[in-house]
């Protein structure tokens, strides 16, 4: 199963004709590096691609390593309890001009978009990392 799958999965289906929903397009670019947007944006304007030079799973987690956040995204790598982040601390560790270009392509103003984000990534995160640890760099599947 790949990361999209696993954040369809994780969040629900999508909308009722079973399209990824802008968050989970959006999740599926940031945890894969950009590489969903063939599997599951064709309908965002511009599509993620802007979104890949994130690193992917490894380079999110060390954006949040980065930004002394490290102790929380490992949580959600973990096998225990997801630590919550706040959309302020998302917007911290993703920076000004990427909230804008992922809430822009989301569709959302960038308070809300942060909002469903900060919901849904810890999540996300933890159902990408099943065995309890980030993938092999390049083993990441969407």
């Amino acid at each position: 199963m790949g990361i999209l799958d696993t954040i369809m999965s994780s969040m629900g289906s999508g909308n009722a004709s079973g399209e990824a929903s802008p968050i989970q397009g959006i999740l599926g670019s940031l945890l894969g590096g950009g590489q969903a947007n063939q599997a599951g944006n064709q309908g965002m304007t511009g599509g993620a691609a802007s979104l890949g030079g994130m690193g992917g799973l490894q380079g999110l987690i060390s954006k949040f390593e980065g930004a002394g956040l490290g102790g929380i995204a490992q949580s959600w790598v973990g096998n225990g309890a997801n630590q919550p982040v706040s959309p302020e601390q998302l917007h911290g560790v993703l920076g000004n001009d990427q909230v804008q270009a992922m809430s822009s392509q989301s569709g959302m103003a960038p308070q809300d978009f942060l909002s469903q984000l900060s919901q849904h990534l810890p999540n996300a995160v933890h159902a990408a990392t099943p065995d309890g640890r980030l993938p092999d760099e390049g083993s990441v599947s969407v």
